[in-house]
């Protein structure tokens, strides 16, 4: 196996087959304000951002509030109605993983809607910390990593981040971090392509082989 003491996780895109829902949670907001609405493609590039700086990309009108379109995109995001499903290969991954790795988060979520992410999908147990938009600084700066990596008593050399976006690979390298991308989240391969990577893969079964990990 690869010698990281650690795997760290973004979320949506990447473990959590969320992308379309967040795409048109933002629509919804710019769309119940009267405000032209982002295109899919526009939209899945502010995914892995925090939610205020993300809608500020868009956000050019002063006729509506920052904090208006905040408070829309959560009250769609947070319907019951919108369940929140992992991809197929999340779970057996981290169950390969747990016994070899500290496992950890970190992403562009609030708290409550990563919470509430880890209580309906059941994988709250197969991680050690976490770390979301609401503690650290937006990605792609490096706070959360770093900021799991003093927790964990660690380097960030030893620590591998996984994520779908130019922004969970920017945040790796800004922090000194091996990134590897998964192209089937907000981003292509071409697209994170652009940033510092050790790896793109189509998936997440794909990552074992990365890690020399033994078929089982």
């Amino acid at each position: 196996m690869k010698n990281f003491h650690a795997i760290i996780f973004d979320w949506d895109g990447t473990l959590a087959d969320s992308t379309a829902h967040i795409v048109r949670s933002v629509q919804y907001a710019f769309e119940n304000n009267g405000l032209p609405i982002p295109n899919d493609e526009d939209a899945r590039s502010i995914i892995g951002l925090s939610l205020e700086q993300a809608l500020q990309r868009f956000h050019l009108s002063g006729e509506v509030s920052l904090q208006r379109l905040i408070d829309d995109y959560r009250a769609y995001y947070f319907r019951q109605d919108n369940p929140i499903v992992l991809f197929d290969d999340a779970l057996p991954l981290l169950q390969r993983l747990q016994s070899h790795y500290i496992l950890g988060i970190a992403t562009g979520k609030s708290r409550r809607g990563l919470e509430r992410a880890l209580d309906d999908t059941g994988v709250r147990n197969y991680f050690s910390a976490t770390r979301t938009a609401d503690e650290c600084a937006s990605k792609p700066h490096p706070e959360m990593i770093l900021s799991l990596c003093e927790e964990w008593g660690i380097a960030p050399q030893q620590t591998l981040m996984i994520g779908d976006t130019t922004h969970d690979l920017l945040t790796a390298h800004n922090a000194h971090a091996t990134a590897i991308g998964i192209c089937r989240g907000a981003m292509n391969r071409n697209e994170l392509a652009t940033a510092p990577n050790d790896g793109i893969f189509d998936n997440l079964s794909e990552v074992l082989a990365y890690l020399n990990f033994q078929a089982a």
